[in-house]
């Protein structure tokens, strides 16, 4: 069946939703602007808030530190050291190894604070109150200290604005978000629905309890399972294989559903990077995903409609959107407080979004 629908994915178009892809107007909020993309020059200036970008400024420091004695990180490769050392030598590790992280850590929240000033000049960033930032690099204690320095960083600059890491894990933000593409009342008398987090290194895909009964905001949402295939580690991966191994994933978690006796809503929200057209091709901003997303013959959504026609007896509906808007729709219960706010996603690249939340009617 999966390899049956990439074929036929060329071919087709979307089928009929009941929200827009890449929609400007969301159930709960006003789409400002995302997917923004600056340059100066030395090109796009998101590249230098990425999970890269940190490792390169951590190489650069113990470059010095090799060059005048001893790298305190030994013959470890910047790129190989696991979140998890990086934040034990924060905590209780090696006082230079600590003192080079340090110094890596602000150097990444000076280029974070200053493209963070860039995009306030934007129109579609003006009067930003809040930004929430998300993504891999946050699940961290040197993304959460490193988001922490970025904020007094532009408060010291007479910036008032709060800059906070998300609120959920970002393993699962990105998919808690998906349920906030539709109206709710396209999931009554259903438990769940299925959501996927596409991005650059990994793909998520998982069943998203809605709990509407307990609050009808979707801020008691959870996730109940999800998958993780870490497609950018293969090496030569092709398209096809990326939307079949999501297709089998998908399948799997519909299986899961059934057995366990929860009610999925035939629903299908996707966080996938780039400018997300309404007819559910992607525009741009797709290129660190393997082989051609970006082709005019290839429709993700449409693919996966053919491949997953219904989800128990009613027509599958599938939504797209961009990866970092979904996951910033995750934090929508919890901005009632604000009126203009935003989310960076640091991952592979610097992922942007900035809301206005919409007046209750």
């Amino acid at each position: 069946m999966a390899e049956q629908a990439t074929k036929q994915a060329s071919k087709q178009a979307a089928a009929p939703t009941v929200a827009a892809h890449g929609a400007e107007r969301l159930p709960a909020v006003d789409l400002d602007s995302y997917n923004l993309e600056l340059k100066d020059d030395e090109g796009f200036i998101g590249d230098r808030a990425s999970k890269g970008a940190f490792r390169v400024i951590l190489e650069n420091w113990r470059k010095g530190m090799r060059k005048n004695g001893k790298d305190p990180f030994g013959e470890e490769p910047s790129d190989d050291i696991s979140k998890k050392k990086l934040d034990s030598v924060l905590t209780d590790g090696d006082p230079e190894a600590a003192g080079v992280l340090h110094g890596a850590m602000e150097d990444f929240s000076q280029e974070l604070a200053l493209i963070i000033r860039r995009f306030l000049k934007t129109k579609g960033w003006k009067d930003t109150q809040r930004i929430m930032v998300g993504g891999g690099f946050r699940a961290s204690r040197v993304g959460e200290v490193a988001i922490g320095r970025t904020a007094v960083i532009l408060k010291a600059d007479d910036i008032a604005i709060d800059i906070l890491p998300i609120r959920n894990d970002p393993d699962e933000a990105g998919l808690l978000g998906a349920p906030q593409l539709a109206p709710t009342w396209v999931f009554q008398a259903h438990d769940a629905v299925l959501a996927v987090d596409i991005g650059g290194t990994n793909i998520r895909a998982g069943v998203v309890q809605l709990n509407l009964k307990k609050a009808r905001d979707l801020s008691k949402s959870a996730v109940w399972k999800f998958e993780l295939w870490r497609h950018g580690d293969e090496e030569k991966l092709k398209r096809e294989d990326a939307v079949e191994g999501l297709i089998e994933m998908l399948e799997s978690l519909i299986k899961s559903a059934k057995k366990e006796g929860i009610r999925l809503a035939p629903f299908i929200g996707i966080g996938c990077p780039g400018k997300i057209l309404e007819d559910g091709s992607i525009d741009r901003g797709a290129q660190n995903l393997p082989g051609n997303w970006e082709s005019s013959r290839f429709n993700l959504p449409g693919a996966l409609h053919e491949a997953i026609p219904k989800i128990g007896d009613d027509e599958s509906v599938v939504v797209m959107h961009n990866d970092a808007v979904v996951q910033g729709l995750s934090e929508v219960p919890y901005m009632k407080d604000v009126e203009r706010w935003g989310v960076l996603t640091i991952g592979t690249g610097l992922g942007n979004a900035r809301f206005t939340n919409r007046k209750s009617e």
